[in-house]
């Protein structure tokens, strides 16, 4: 098993290249499976929960092959409509494999999907729309069935923006009968890239990246070429590791528009955030300033950046307040960053942090993606050697973060036990 070990590390200088977004490309992998003939997907990211979806595809019946960062996927013939259970414990988004599996077969048979521990995340929104396009749902034993002859179109209220439900619903419709509406959708960017892989194998999907999204129905999907979007959420925290080491980091590949609520509040806290035509800059001075966060839906402030907030808040100047709305369960990292000296009080949906001048490294766990990724933006900062165990959370959503800090100046290496 691997474990991180940190040392108190210099300013983080240079430049950093962001990785395609794991949070498209999953679902856009999942949507391969609507299409007959081969789609090459290109700016794949080599992380954990992509070689899942890899091998959940191939089991189904689809042919994969991966070169460095290209994925390319075959699914003329797909032989089964049942995911294995070993596979979809491990990671929630295995569930996006039922709208393109009953879009295809007509029936698909899912176990409830795992993943990281951070709330409740009910599947009931991604079934509320399979039956209002005509399918009959099921529930038993711990497995999810869907059957339907053939989808019709329909007009869908989602009761939470949801983007798995909007994804899940979204590739279901795409080959039903006549038009579908998706109202209250999720406006995420990796909807809208979602929506722009469909459009590219021949689906009709307009609106995607506004709150109504309209698909008509065609008969069938071919494969294509396409190249995902760049990850948001791990620029995000190279952005908080630039910020936190008082350091001058450029980052290449990113869509600046993606992160307007972390640029937001990064300005916000003294830190000065340059805007290029490629890229963005990131310098840090003293002092960094206490900013409140609420987490809210996009293009509100990203669940997934409000554990490296935390991080960056922990030693900021000042007191402030980060308000968790989307996961009830998402303040698992408060108590190992308490190990390290930061000074937090968990209020219901609240953490109240009061800035402290410095942080002690110290063995901690990573309890899940972002809090692992939290903990790495302390240990870059804390007085003596940070280990950080269960470092497969970590592995599940960033690539080579390791590696990618280290040439940013980063005392840091992998260890494995």
């Amino acid at each position: 098993m691997a474990r991180l070990l940190i040392d108190q590390s210099p300013s983080l200088q240079g430049t950093v290249r962001i990785s395609g977004s794991k949070n498209s490309v999953l679902p856009i992998l999942a949507a391969s499976l609507l299409a007959e003939g081969k789609s090459c997907i290109e700016e794949i990211p080599k992380l954990q929960d992509v070689w899942i979806m890899q091998e959940l595809l191939e089991s189904l019946g689809a042919t994969t092959h991966w070169e460095q960062n290209m994925i390319t996927v075959r699914s003329d013939e797909l032989t089964q409509y049942e995911a294995p259970y070993e596979l979809v414990r491990q990671m929630r988004a295995s569930f996006l494999v039922m709208g393109p599996l009953l879009a295809r077969l007509g029936r698909t048979r899912i176990p409830l999907p795992g993943g990281c521990a951070i709330g409740s995340r009910p599947v009931d929104l991604h079934l509320k729309g399979f039956s209002a396009l005509g399918a009959e749902v099921t529930q038993e034993r711990g497995y999810v069935q869907a059957k339907a002859d053939q989808l019709k179109g329909a007009r869908i209220y989602l009761d939470f923006p949801s983007v798995g439900a909007t994804e899940n619903i979204m590739m279901a419709a795409v080959l039903a009968e006549g038009q579908t509406t998706i109202e209250n959708a999720a406006v995420e960017p990796e909807v809208v890239d979602l929506a722009n892989y469909l459009n590219a194998m021949g689906a009709l999907v307009r609106g995607a990246g506004t709150d109504t999204i309209k698909i008509t129905g065609v008969s069938t999907l071919t494969g294509t070429n396409y190249s995902v979007i760049p990850d948001r959420i791990e620029a995000g925290t190279f952005m908080v590791a630039a910020a936190m080491t008082h350091g001058d980091v450029y980052l290449e590949n990113v869509v600046s528009s993606h992160l307007k609520p972390i640029i937001a509040k990064l300005r916000e806290s003294n830190i000065q955030v340059i805007e290029t035509e490629n890229g963005l800059r990131v310098c840090s001075k003293e002092p960094i300033y206490a900013a409140d966060i609420k987490t809210l839906p996009y293009p509100g402030f990203p669940t997934d950046m409000q554990a490296p907030l935390m991080s960056l808040m922990s030693i900021a100047q000042g007191t402030c307040v980060i308000t968790e709305t989307i996961f009830e369960n998402r303040f698992m990292h408060v108590g190992e960053l308490k190990r390290m000296g930061a000074d937090i009080k968990i209020e219901g949906r609240s953490a109240v942090i009061n800035g402290v001048p410095s942080l002690t490294g110290t063995q901690v766990r990573a309890t899940d993606l972002r809090a692992g990724a939290a903990l790495i933006l302390c240990g870059l900062i804390a007085e003596g050697t940070t280990e950080i165990q269960d470092m497969y959370h970590i592995e599940r959503g960033y690539e080579d973060i390791e590696m990618k800090l280290r040439n940013l100046g980063a005392s840091i290496q992998k260890i494995e036990i």
